[in-house]
């Protein structure tokens, strides 16, 4: 399964994560926003249709820079997360969804509360900042 995660970053340096809604796979978990690609879009195409889906925001295709791919295997599911650094977006990023949200300085994030898979991310965002 091949999976988009945005990684938008506020004028404070804080990161803004989402929450695993409950009856999902790793709820209650924090996560990097994305989704899954539709058969056929690529990876910008699918992070400006769940960004806009998952957040109520449009994001500038331009300002989207490939960070990280992180293989995954849960178990029952494996997946590529293909992570893009968002640079602009337009709107103010609301739960359109009903998942919990936070803005969070990278630093204050305990990996612990973040997917498995989201916690490469992480690493690799303190490496990169």
């Amino acid at each position: 399964m091949h999976v988009v995660a945005g990684v938008l970053l506020d004028p404070a340096g804080r990161l803004l994560l989402a929450q695993r809604p409950p009856g999902k796979h790793l709820a209650g978990l924090w996560e990097f926003p994305g989704g899954k690609l539709e058969a056929g879009e690529s990876p910008v195409a699918g992070l400006l249709r769940e960004l806009s889906e998952e957040l109520d925001i449009r994001i500038d295709p331009a300002s989207a820079v490939p960070l990280i791919q992180v293989p995954w295997n849960y178990g029952e599911r494996a997946l590529l997360l293909d992570t893009w650094v968002v640079g602009r977006w337009q709107g103010t990023p609301r739960s359109a969804e009903g998942q919990g949200l936070r803005w969070i300085l990278p630093a204050d994030i305990a990996p612990d509360e973040l997917a498995p898979a989201d916690r490469v991310i992480l690493q690799e965002i303190e490496g990169a900042l």
